[in-house]
């Protein structure tokens, strides 16, 4: 969500990971941006690596990207809100002398942002409750700046994603909160399935909601990411929650970039999009019970315009004859049928709907026609890589089958060196004119279409060691 800090998938201009990873609004969680060619990012800041019940955990948070949900749910409990102890004390006495952190540079940064938080609306009391003391840390800073150099393919990120331990995980849950979720589904009228999905990959069904105090956290990210605008934003958002009386400083914990609950919500996510489902006073995503985490996560889908029982996608066949430069493109069902696409055994496709034509391991690999509900997922988590691991794990969960077509598993996505070279081999073929910066945008993969073209390949884009080694010739 832009509810989705661009945070487990699971980091932009290539990875994508589990943890609990085009811009959107607002996601849940930091955003990763997949990498061209199907790969995922495998950077933290969307969602650091984990293990999640021998699975591993990744998320898309490490380069993350409201509306509020009109008619479906008040973005905050129309009943009088409880006020945390932690700020009923701060308000009763005067604000405590500022602690200082033992750290010049983040202490003249607090002082700093104290000024622009009090002049954003937040009150003296929370301020003094939620920041003396405070101190950065700077393990957070190591995990942001350490990146791992190679992405991960998509293959092995749906073998994690959706194991056969998850699937057996989803269903037990599917069973055990029948209740609530028939509850929500009315309500909100999203896919049960799909809000399963989303609560297995992000937490590993609230296993791995994070232990991070969030506005230490946050402050750290704040004062010395590359992205500090951002987690401002979120650290503001922060303290907003914690003066709505939702939530205490002390109790406000997630993971180390700033996503929280039990469907990894940013903060500014959870101001927009949060739902107190039960009408006690407080939207908690904070606790053991998922209650109000699995209603906020249906009210984001919805508002974001989920259509309730249909696909997110279908697999289909391509005919011999197709034209792999068609990948990437929409068009309505009848003319995706008309061009010759079928949908694999067992599959069933719309009469009609926009649909757009992915190859998410190239041509090599299956082929997959997605829908509105696939954008719809991405406004969660805009990866491609996530959209299709919660799709398919949703169909999993309601006993649909694998995927038929194969991946390519005897290759792998490139490394950021690696990706430089091919776009200075594209340089020197005459198709690329960009920056040799290994990161693959539009211009990288127009020119890989048209190198491949000329060589006699099938001009679908997908960046990969076998094209690379290819264009070593």
């Amino acid at each position: 969500m832009d509810l989705r800090a661009g945070f487990l998938w699971l980091c932009a201009a290539c990875l994508l990971p589990v943890d609990a990873g085009a811009n959107v609004d607002r996601s849940p969680r930091p955003q990763g941006r997949p990498i061209a060619g199907g790969t995922v990012a495998l950077t933290p800041p969307t969602r650091a690596a984990t293990p999640i019940e021998g699975e591993e955990r990744e998320t898309t948070r490490s380069l993350a990207r409201s509306a509020t949900l009109a008619g479906l749910a008040p973005a905050s409990s129309r009943l009088p809100q409880a006020r945390p102890l932690a700020l009923a004390r701060a308000t009763r006495a005067s604000a405590p002398a500022v602690t200082a952190s033992g750290n010049a540079d983040f202490d003249r940064w607090l002082a700093g942002f104290r000024t622009r938080a009090r002049q954003a609306g937040i009150a003296e009391r929370v301020l003094a409750a939620s920041l003396d003391g405070i101190r950065p840390n700077s393990e957070i800073l190591q995990r942001e700046a350490h990146q791992p150099e190679f992405s991960r393919s998509i293959w092995e990120y749906l073998d994690s994603a959706v194991s056969q331990t998850r699937i057996a995980n989803g269903q037990r849950a599917l069973r055990e909160h029948r209740r609530l979720l028939d509850e929500i589904e009315a309500r909100y009228n999203v896919d049960r399935e799909v809000v399963v999905a989303v609560w297995g990959l992000e937490s590993s069904f609230g296993t791995l909601r994070g232990r991070t105090p969030i506005i230490p956290a946050l402050a750290t990210l704040a004062m010395s990411s590359r992205r500090a605008d951002f987690y401002e934003e979120q650290l503001i958002g922060a303290l907003r929650i914690i003066q709505s009386g939702d939530v205490d400083p002390s109790h406000m914990v997630g993971s180390w970039a700033g996503a929280m609950g039990h469907t990894q919500f940013i903060p500014t996510s959870y101001l927009a999009y949060a739902v107190d489902f039960r009408g006690d006073g407080r939207r908690d995503i904070w606790s053991d019970d998922p209650t109000d985490s699995l209603a906020s996560t249906a009210a984001y889908l919805a508002s974001h315009g989920w259509q309730r029982g249909q696909p997110w996608g279908v697999e289909v066949v391509i005919p011999g004859n197709f034209n792999p430069r068609l990948a990437n493109t929409s068009r309505d069902v009848a003319e995706w049928r008309r061009l010759g696409l079928e949908p694999q055994r067992g599959a069933t496709l719309p009469r009609s709907g926009e649909a757009t034509l992915l190859f998410p391991a190239g041509s090599r690999g299956p082929a997959i026609l997605a829908f509105q509900n696939f954008r719809t997922i991405k406004r969660y988590n805009n990866a491609d890589a996530y959209a299709i691991a919660i799709g398919h794990l949703a169909d999993r969960l309601r006993g649909g089958g694998g995927f038929v077509g194969s991946w390519p598993r005897d290759d792998r996505p490139l490394s950021r060196t690696e990706r430089e070279e091919l776009q200075r081999i594209l340089a020197r073929a005459g198709h690329y004119d960009g920056t040799i910066d290994g990161r693959v945008g539009q211009g990288t993969l127009s020119a890989v279409r048209d190198w491949q073209a000329q060589n006699g390949l099938p001009p679908d884009g997908y960046v990969s060691l076998a094209l690379l080694q290819r264009m070593r010739r």
